[in-house]
């Protein structure tokens, strides 16, 4: 069995070792259609560079994968399956989702700007779906908002979408039939089209993420559909840290970070260590004179935001969702404040019962990040992952751009922890401190122009 780092190491051998075709595509029925990849991987799988016809850059999907395709003609044929699956959220928990080819989030689809694409769509749900081609600009029958748009896909039966892709950019697809319980599955994957020409928007290395949210009680595996605001785990492409490969980029290159919100919430995605210009939306690209500086951007629900930077800066930077509570995992939302509280008598009552009791949060919720305790089973803690130094004390929407000299081109390998120069990191103080200033004023103070306040 291949560990994490040998499996992203292994790069494309990877990724073609874990696909597989579905046994039933060689029944008759299925003769004329191509074959259904599938995969059951929870790791990133770096799709081969084109070898013929127009030249791009393949998406990363971040712990996902590329669907394959085949050419029939002048047209460009995939064959998406609707199916139940298990997903591997994170090591120690697995969620029992409804995806497509074996796997949420789907998929990504991967098409030039031009191109005739054909998308057979079989439905291998307990009910009926449909797929809904989010952004993209196609004929009214094709736009998948079942019995609107065409009859709903029954249970069984294999469904044809044929358009042409009249524009580049940052798209994603979903089931528009009983949305709320199949979205809320897991049913989601990405939509890329490449320029068509290889001189408009390149980049070296170009990263693809969904946000997902999830509520699944630990010791249970089914998400609950109905919630709406109350979720417990946050993730990317279904997946939480610590378990959330890192996006491994070289000096130097120009980089990509594609990401879609299909959460019932905004998200502000923060970047550490730089800043960068929002690009793409599912809208198109952004012409040049519209773009600004930021460091975090806000992925509205239902949108899609690519923003670009150079990487400059070695070094290890975080790279997550500023909502506090969606770098957590398994949140429970009922937990009292203990902060400040005195629970010693209370613990050597509960230790004559439970000997190895722990009490926490009496100084914070680090301590979760600290101890091991035993826990539900398929569940994670609240708060987990090690880093250099010690604990992370992260969760949920949260992973590392790990910026290198020397990266090849195609090696999303993970190198380890970046170790900072001699005099480029923070240290212990052991000598005389400066004068501590204080105030519990709550007036405003004014500072004469020119003045020292602490004088």
């Amino acid at each position: 069995m291949m560990n994490r780092r040998a499996m992203l190491g292994a790069g494309i051998g990877a990724g073609a070792a874990a696909l597989t075709v579905s046994a039933g595509m060689a029944q008759t029925r299925f003769r004329d259609l191509p074959e259904a990849a599938s995969t059951d991987s929870p790791y990133t799988q770096i799709p081969p560079r084109p070898t013929t016809g127009i030249e791009y850059n393949p998406i990363v999907t971040l712990n996902g994968w590329s669907l394959p395709y085949r050419m029939n003609g002048n047209v460009k044929e995939f064959h998406l399956v609707a199916e139940p699956v298990e997903r591997i959220m994170a090591d120690g928990m697995v969620a029992r989702l409804w995806g497509y080819n074996g796997q949420s989030t789907g998929p990504t689809i991967e098409a030039i700007e031009g191109e005739r694409v054909r998308i057979y769509v079989t439905n291998r749900l307990p009910e009926h779906t449909s797929v809904h081609w989010h952004g993209l600009i196609l004929p009214s029958g094709m736009d998948g908002v079942g019995n609107l748009s065409h009859p709903s896909i029954p249970v069984g039966k294999t469904y044809v979408y044929e358009f042409d892709l009249v524009k580049s950019g940052t798209f994603m697809y979903h089931p528009h039939a009983d949305e709320m319980v199949q979205m809320a599955m897991g049913m989601m994957g990405l939509f890329i089209v490449h320029p068509r020409d290889p001189a408009f928007m390149p980049v070296d290395r170009d990263f693809g993420i969904l946000l997902a949210a999830y509520d699944i009680d630990p010791g249970t595996y089914i998400p609950r559909v109905a919630e709406m605001t109350d979720f417990n785990l946050w993730t990317f492409n279904s997946r939480i840290f610590p378990d959330i490969d890192p996006l491994v980029v070289s000096k130097g290159d120009r980089v990509r970070v594609r990401v879609g919100n299909l959460t019932m919430t905004n998200h502000p995605i923060h970047m550490h260590g730089y800043d960068f210009e929002v690009t793409c939306t599912d809208g198109g690209w952004v012409r040049p004179e519209a773009r600004w500086p930021e460091v975090t951007i806000d992925i509205p629900v239902g949108s899609m935001r690519a923003y670009e930077f150079n990487a400059d800066h070695v070094g290890d930077w975080a790279f997550h969702c500023h909502k506090s509570h969606h770098t957590m995992n398994a949140m429970g939302h009922e937990l009292p404040t203990f902060i400040g509280a005195n629970k010693a008598r209370v613990t050597e009552m509960i230790r004559k019962h439970q000997p190895g009791y722990m009490p926490m949060g009496t100084a914070g919720m680090a301590d979760m990040g600290e101890m091991s305790m035993e826990i539900p089973e398929n569940t994670i803690p609240m708060m987990t992952g090690w880093g250099p130094f010690g604990p992370l004390e992260m969760g949920g929407m949260f992973s590392v751009v790990k910026v290198r000299e020397g990266i090849a081109p195609d090696d999303y390998s993970d190198p380890g922890w970046y170790e900072n120069p001699p005099g480029t990191q923070a240290w212990e103080w052991t000598g005389e401190l400066p004068e501590h200033a204080s105030n519990d004023s709550p007036r405003t103070i004014l500072t004469p122009r020119g003045g020292n306040r602490l004088g």
